[in-house]
Order: C-alpha cells, then structure tokens, then sequence
C-alpha cells in the first residue's frame, strides 16, 4: 500500500495529458470538402474498414464524437493516475489477417496473453483452516484435469473430449465470418442465372458442413439448445459448469436454460492472436491501445481521422444517391460512399432520410431489441484482491489467477439462472454474476507501482427499474456496493482497497458510447441469435431499397463480448459499390 501511495503521488504530479491522449484527441489531417468515403464513428471496426478502403485507393474520411477515438474500445485515465479499459476489456476475436495485413505490430499493438485463463473460486466453509476450493483452467490439459478432479473425477476424464468437439466446431465456423451471409431470399426468388451466380456464396457452408460430418446434428443443437442443455450432456459437476455457462450469458438478458445460449459456448475456443487458437490477452496500454494501433495503419496510407465531429444526418440528393454528410456544426462533407459504424437505431432512424427507407425496414429496425443487463464497474485499488481460496504472497504480487477472467458467484448454475430472474421483475440481480478481470497484473503501465486497475462486468442489471423507474446516482452507488459485498465475501480487504470507482448502467453504456440500451450482445425473444440465422439477421439489416451508393451496415456484438474484431472490406465485381462488414461488440472484445 505504501508502495501504491508513492506511486500515486509521482502519477497525479507527471504530465496531465500522457502520450496516449495526446495522439487520440488531436484532428489527424486537415478537413477538405469532399472525400470518396467517410465512415461515421470511429470505433475499430469503422478504423478497419477506413484502413482498408485508403489501402484500395479510396480517399476516406472517418468522423468520431467523441474527444478519443476507438468506440468501446478505449483506454481513459477516469481516475488520476490510472488508465481503464472503460468499456471492452479483453482482445480475443480479432481478426489473423487485420492483425498482420495492417501491421498492427508495425504500429505499437503489444499483447499480455493470459495463462492461466479461467478462475472460479468457491465460497466454502473452511474447516481446520482449510483455504476454500477453486477451479482454475489453462492451456495445460493435464493441470485442467487435476483442477476439475476436485470436483469430479468423471468430468476430468469428459473435459479433454469437450474441449476437442468444441474446437472442431469453430474449425468450421471460422471461415464463415470472413464470408458475405448468404442472401436466401435473393436465392429463392432470383432469377435462374442469379441464382447460379449465388451459388459460390453457398462454398463456405458446404466446407463447414464437410468438417462436421456426420456429427451435424450434434453440433447443430450446441447452435441452437440452451447451453445448460449442452453442459449437462457433458459435465456434472455445478462449478465446472457454471464457469463455462458464463460465456453463453454473459453481456445478453439471457440464461443457461434459454434455447440460443448455447452456440456463445464457442467464445472460449473461437478467439486467435498471435497464431494461438483460443488465446486471450490484454492489450498493452489498454484496449485504446488497440485502437491506436489501427488509426494509426489507416492515417499511414492516407486516411483523415476527425475526433469531436458529430455526423448529424446522411445526404441523400432527390434522384436516390448519396452526397455524403452534414456534421452537427452545419458543415457540409460530400461523399459518394457512406458507412456507418454507429448502431443501427442510430444508423437508420436518425442519420438516414426516412423518405428513402421503407416503412416496413424502418418498423424492423425500430422494433431491434438491444437493451443491456450489463453494468461495468472500473476500479482503482491500491493492492491486489486477496481471494481466500488462494492467498496473496506477503509481498502482494501478481499471481497466475490474478491474470486470469476471475469468476464470482458462479459455484452453481443455478445462481446464474436467479440473478436473470431478478432482472426480469426490474431488479438488480440480489446476487450478481461477476467477471472481474485485473489487467495490471500482466501491464503494470495501466496503474501507479503497487497499485492496480480491476475491470468488473457484472449483470444483470435491468435497463430500466421497476415501476418505470430510471438509473440515479443512489441507485448506481447502492448496486456497485452489492457487487462490492459479493467480491468482499470472496477476497476479504477488497472494499478497503478501492481508490476510486466508475459505474456505468445500461443507460450510461449508451449516453458514453452511443450503444442503444447499453447494447452488449443482440437478443430476440429473450435469447441470443443463433449462428446459423444471425448471418441473415445482418443481411436484412441492409436495406434493397436504399440507393446502392449507401451502405450503413451495423456492428455485431455477439461475436466478441471483450475482444476487438474487426472485418475487412470486400471489393465487390462492381468497383464502385464498396461494402463493408462490421463485426464488433461490447463488452468484451
């Protein structure tokens, strides 16, 4: 503590605008009157597609609200001295051939990757001193068993298959995300030659069928089933269970017993970074840093990046093209391309002329539910948490469960499945499902010596109260106290530890990053997309009727709850139409 406090000291006394900052909150080039493309907000998808398009020959323009650029992915210093990951936190998802074509290295991206990276600890009565059991999982299949042996035997001898069947799995759906959906209603009316055309787009599922073989159906109800469903076919012990069952909920108003909650099993396996399957890391400096790292790729090949320039409308001319945008400021930037990393509800029913959208596409989009249960707490501590079921050194240094997703009040399936069930009657779950993730443990550049920053995502946590009732400051302190209680339950000394905290509800998530209800992952009917149909839920979000000029496609959340993703651009046959895939989330990255 002493240490941290003479770190603190020297922070609050260095410079008040630190390199970081600096970069991102200065106009990148000189703001012209017309561009070939702009892309509205610059979030890392927006980055990547304006990366690319300039790499095309595309003279494109990126316009961001906000004072920083990066969208969820951003690195702020909320508190003095220390710098949060405020909205996504973890980098999984993104994208082998980003990461290299862009030279993301090339240009100051450097990865923490974590391993261990799963810990459960358990709440147990402690008998003769006993320290409490917990459940932590790495790469080390041998140790993974040993770990789960605590709980069952016969789940250690299932894990290794489990972990095999699932790998299988994103073999054959990775391809996918780097493949246009599939237009079935094109396909199905088309004319005969359309549809002959049509048929290459078919490829990337076929090959995915092939892969599967004849364990198609198994894998088509990990897809679609509820994931309590899956975990139980495989696994009986709760805490095993529970702590996978974590990555089917997490960021949705969902919960294990739900069908659709199953196929986000996939997230602990999907990832890739630096060529290791799965891997999950922290991005030095934090995930701003990631952001950075693509800006600065994109301004390199000639992109114009403009932070505090709101986009207030899309110009459309009165024969159907677009001419490009009106900022808020009333000036005028034409464009004969227009994408939009905003979310759709932005994206079309604020941005887009409404004259040019059919009422029947606009109700669609109106009708999108995106409200969030997440609240994500940033936290300031002046030591390291000390978890009972595995004590600090005396010295207080990082230990391998401190680097890892540490998972709370999860002992049972059951809790995660109560804690919904509150939020369904317009309360804060009394017991709240907890992700606290400690990334200075790996990067000690994100807080003062001794001191260290904790990401908590917790839910679930209703976007709106009971009685109709909205989010106040009482209301927002009394809920992070409970999840405090609940932590301090876990790791005695935590409450004592905090320096300084940042509370963001589901309304905040939307005020700060423009996320309608707080968005995290998309659901319908109360469960999340399910992978086989998400792909057309995207397509449909793209408008036949909107002049071809015009593209505005939203992000999806869903494949990456704390990791950045991003998607390259495809070059469709006709140059002139540029789209541009955007695949990005909240929470997580």
């Amino acid at each position: 503590m002493t240490t941290c406090g003479r770190g603190l000291r020297r922070a609050l006394g260095a410079s008040p605008r630190p390199t970081w900052r600096r970069a991102l909150s200065d106009t990148r080039g000189r703001l012209k009157p017309e561009y070939d493309a702009v892309v509205v907000g610059a979030g890392h998808n927006g980055l990547v597609a304006a990366a690319y398009l300039q790499r095309f020959g595309v003279n494109t323009a990126v316009f961001e609200r906000r004072h920083v650029i990066g969208g969820a992915a951003v690195t702020e210093e909320i508190i003095p001295g220390f710098k949060f990951s405020r909205a996504s936190y973890l980098l999984s998802l993104l994208r082998p051939q980003i990461y290299s074509e862009l030279e993301l290295k090339k240009h100051g991206l450097r990865l923490h990757l974590r391993n261990p990276y799963s810990f459960t600890p358990m709440l147990e009565e402690s008998a003769g001193g006993k320290v409490p059991r917990s459940l932590l999982l790495g790469t080390d299949m041998a140790e993974n068993q040993k770990q789960i042996a605590q709980f069952s035997r016969k789940d250690a001898q299932a894990f290794p298959k489990y972990e095999a069947f699932m790998d299988r799995l994103a073999l054959a759906i990775d391809p996918l995300l780097d493949s246009a959906p599939v237009d079935l209603e094109a396909f199905q009316r088309g004319s005969l030659l359309q549809r002959l055309k049509m048929l290459s787009t078919l490829k990337p599922l076929w090959q995915a069928g092939c892969i599967l073989g004849a364990q198609l159906p198994r894998y088509h109800q990990v897809l679609t089933a509820p994931a309590a469903k899956v975990l139980d076919q495989w696994f009986e012990s709760e805490p095993l269970k529970a702590t996978l069952a974590t990555d089917a909920v997490i960021g949705t108003m969902t919960d294990p017993y739900i069908p659709g909650s199953g196929y986000v099993l996939l997230h602990h396996v999907m990832g890739n970074l630096e060529g290791i399957r799965g891997a999950w890391g922290y991005v030095q400096g934090g995930m701003g840093a990631l952001s950075d790292a693509i800006a600065s790729s994109a301004t390199a090949h000639g992109v114009s990046i403009f932070t505090k320039k709101t986009v207030a409308k899309v110009q459309v001319s009165s024969g159907g093209r677009v001419q490009g945008v009106v900022l808020q400021d009333g000036s005028e930037v034409r464009s004969k391309v227009v994408l939009s990393n905003a979310s759709p509800q932005i994206t079309f029913l604020k941005l887009t002329p409404q004259e040019w959208l059919p009422e029947e596409f606009v109700a669609r989009i109106t009708q999108l539910d995106t409200k969030s249960p997440v609240t994500k707490i940033n936290v300031a501590v002046n030591r390291l948490p000390d978890f009972l079921a595995a004590p600090n050194t005396p010295r207080g240094q990082p230990l391998p469960h401190h680097q890892c997703s540490i998972h709370l009040n999860c002992e049972d399936t059951l809790l995660v499945h109560q804690a919904f069930e509150d939020a369904l009657d317009g309360l804060p779950s009394k017991r709240p499902l907890i992700e606290l993730c400690i990334p200075s443990s790996l990067d000690p550049t994100l807080a003062p010596p001794g001191c260290h920053v904790v990401s908590i995502f917790t839910q679930y946590t209703p976007y709106t109260l009971a009685g109709g009732k909205a989010w106040d400051e009482q209301q927002r302190n009394a809920y992070a106290d409970r999840v405090f209680d609940c932590i301090e339950a876990y790791a005695p000394g935590f409450k004592g530890s905090v320096v300084g905290r940042d509370i963001l509800t589901p309304p905040d998530l939307e005020r700060v990053f423009g996320l309608p209800g707080g968005v995290s992952s998309y659901r319908t009917g109360g469960s999340r997309h399910s992978f086989p149909s998400l792909s057309l839920h995207l397509h449909s979000l793209t408008c036949p009727d909107v002049p071809t000029w015009l593209y505005l496609g939203p992000p999806h959340p869903a494949l990456g709850r704390k990791r950045g993703q991003g998607q390259r651009p495809q070059q469709r046959e006709d140059r002139d139409r540029v789209s541009c895939r955007q695949w990005g989330r909240r929470e997580e990255m």
